[in-house]
């Protein structure tokens, strides 16, 4: 996964370390301390091609014009010396911007979940066809596994078939799943669903919503409908990886119409570009969670900045 990104980033960091050298060599034959003092000039061109590598790579273009400033600061004024890793030096330059964008709101799911009151009712956003209802299904086999009990809402009654794919799910998991009727309010299910759970003690409420466009202003208004009646204690927004700035600009735009706590992305075992991850992360100042990372319900893993950034570089 995000093998261009990670290429982009590998050259660049190999462009920059290579001027180093060839910089330090140069200052060798007239010092013998062979100390140099990287300089804007040093590392302009680098830049311009980072920069057009993120872009190429879905990197919103706000991250990119925040990014790339981080970076030149932390090279800019370096002292280096002849026998330093100068690769090491790029490569956590690099690192550190990336990690400053990335590890905005830092937020634990699974401390979250043992410290709220229960029942803890979370909410499931996104747009049709991004794999919203399996993700959930693997956030229950997450909580399951923790030892805590689920229950789902099938707050899905737009979409024919919806309340049988979730059952499926369920199924499967031995999960109890509380539904109404296709056109019933989607409100009403998980108010149900959440006055199931303190009835029989059930620790956590999964809300499975009706996938929408934020254009589309009746769906997005019966989402609002179920967040003000529900109150949950947590929206998370679900996107795949590999719909890059569309999931960026999805992202921004469901928080700005009804308020979004953090994100799920899928599908980032078929993300060749990378961009998306840091990208929603910093557009919406909220953070990722999660990443799906295969169809199977164990394959959901926990979002990790160092870990991301240490694979995206290496």
């Amino acid at each position: 996964m995000f093998e261009r990104l990670k290429k982009k980033l590998r050259s660049f960091t190999s462009t920059v370390t290579k001027t180093i050298e060839e910089k330090i060599v140069e200052k060798g034959k007239a010092a013998i301390s062979g100390e140099t003092i990287l300089d804007e000039k040093d590392v302009n061109a680098p830049l311009e091609e980072l920069e057009l590598a993120l872009l190429e790579s879905d990197t919103a273009l706000s991250v990119v014009e925040e990014l790339i400033p981080r970076v030149k600061a932390n090279l800019i004024g370096k002292k280096i010396n002849r026998g330093a890793n100068t690769e090491e030096i790029v490569t956590d330059a690099l690192k550190e911007a990336l990690l400053e964008i990335l590890s905005c709101n830092n937020f634990d799911f699974d401390e979250f979940i043992e410290s709220r009151e229960k029942p803890v009712n979370i909410t499931f956003v996104g747009i049709n066809g991004t794999g919203k209802t399996t993700t959930i299904a693997k956030v229950a086999k997450r909580l399951l596994d923790a030892g805590h009990s689920v229950v789902i809402a099938s707050a899905d009654t737009y979409r024919a078939g919806a309340a049988e794919q979730i059952e499926e799910h369920a199924s499967r998991l031995g999960v109890k799943v509380i539904k109404h009727q296709y056109g019933a309010d989607p409100a009403a299910v998980v108010y149900d669903a959440v006055k199931y759970a303190k009835a029989n003690h059930k620790e956590v409420v999964l809300a499975d919503t009706a996938g929408r466009m934020h254009t589309s202003v009746n769906l997005m208004e019966q989402l609002k409908k179920i967040c003000r009646v529900t109150k949950p204690d947590l929206v998370l927004f679900v996107d795949e990886a590999i719909a890059g700035n569309d999931a960026v600009e999805r992202a921004k735009r469901f928080d700005e119409l009804i308020g979004i706590d953090a994100s799920i992305l899928t599908k980032v075992d078929m993300d060749v570009k990378g961009g998306a991850a840091i990208s929603i992360a910093y557009s919406t100042s909220k953070p990722i969670i999660f990443m799906g990372t295969g169809q199977g319900y164990d394959d959901l893993e926990k979002f990790d900045p160092a870990k991301f950034v240490e694979r995206l570089i290496g």
